[in-house]
């Protein structure tokens, strides 16, 4: 992107004031992966950027690369799509602020047509999921995320010896990355999980599996158990909005 103005298709992760009448804006963007770029004047009454710098507004940015570090500027935000259905519920709005802390977090500052698509597309679909889906939707999109990261839990295959699991119950262990065999699991206090949330943690992690139906002490601890995984896996400090949808699911 150096040396040259750059048009690309961009998602808003998040935003902070900067001076009287600029901020400092986090853009997931197809073309350069994740950037920083200050916007000039946005919190002007007669902003051209107007209320497009929403969180996970998507759209058209026009960028201009820095000559002496990594904040560009955001010269233009042609909105697209302002995603106001977020709002719409309290669930919506903490599972795609979730997403968005996750992404700004721990995508890579590099190039990944394909990555950004993914999270334009869970967006999406947290934000027209049916009322009795969002729970299960937005735990869908997280792992789905965790998992384009490279990060998803061994299902299948123990990390410790290779041994092939098998069907049914298994042992857990946040410390070896996901299901252990049973000889693995001997002694080391690895939680057990029933076969029904062993299919439901696969079905929420593989693209084109249906979901899973969850009730509510389920869900809730699915989500534990994803947030304890960022936790053990990428995360280095506090994450609020992942524990705000932890919370509050």
């Amino acid at each position: 992107m150096a040396g040259a103005p750059l048009l690309t298709p961009a998602i808003v992760l998040g935003s902070m004031r900067y001076g009287e009448t600029s901020r400092i804006v986090r853009l997931l963007t197809r073309d350069a992966g994740l950037v920083s770029a200050i916007a000039k004047g946005a919190l002007r009454p007669r902003s051209r950027f107007g209320a497009a710098l929403q969180l996970l507004s998507e759209g058209q940015a026009h960028l201009l690369s820095s000559r002496s570090g990594d904040l560009h500027t955001l010269t233009a935000f042609d909105l697209i799509r302002l995603h106001g259905g977020l709002a719409t519920d309290l669930r919506r709005f903490l599972a795609a602020s979730a997403l968005a802390e996750l992404s700004v977090r721990f995508i890579p500052p590099i190039p990944n047509p394909p990555l950004f698509e993914e999270v334009r597309r869970e967006v999406a679909l947290i934000e027209l999921a049916p009322a009795d889906a969002i729970e299960v939707v937005g735990l869908r999109s997280l792992w789905r995320l965790v998992g384009d990261l490279g990060l998803a839990p061994s299902l299948d295959v123990c990390p410790r010896d290779g041994a092939l699991i098998p069907p049914g119950p298994a042992s857990f262990s946040l410390g070896d990355g996901g299901f252990i065999c049973p000889a693995c699991a001997r002694g080391t206090g690895a939680a057990n999980m029933s076969a029904p949330d062993r299919a439901a943690l696969a079905a929420l992690l593989t693209a084109g599996e249906d979901l899973p139906v969850l009730d509510g002490a389920h869900a809730a601890a699915h989500r534990r158990l994803l947030v304890r995984w960022v936790g053990q896996h990428l995360a280095e400090g506090a994450l609020p909005a992942l524990e705000a949808w932890r919370r509050a699911g």
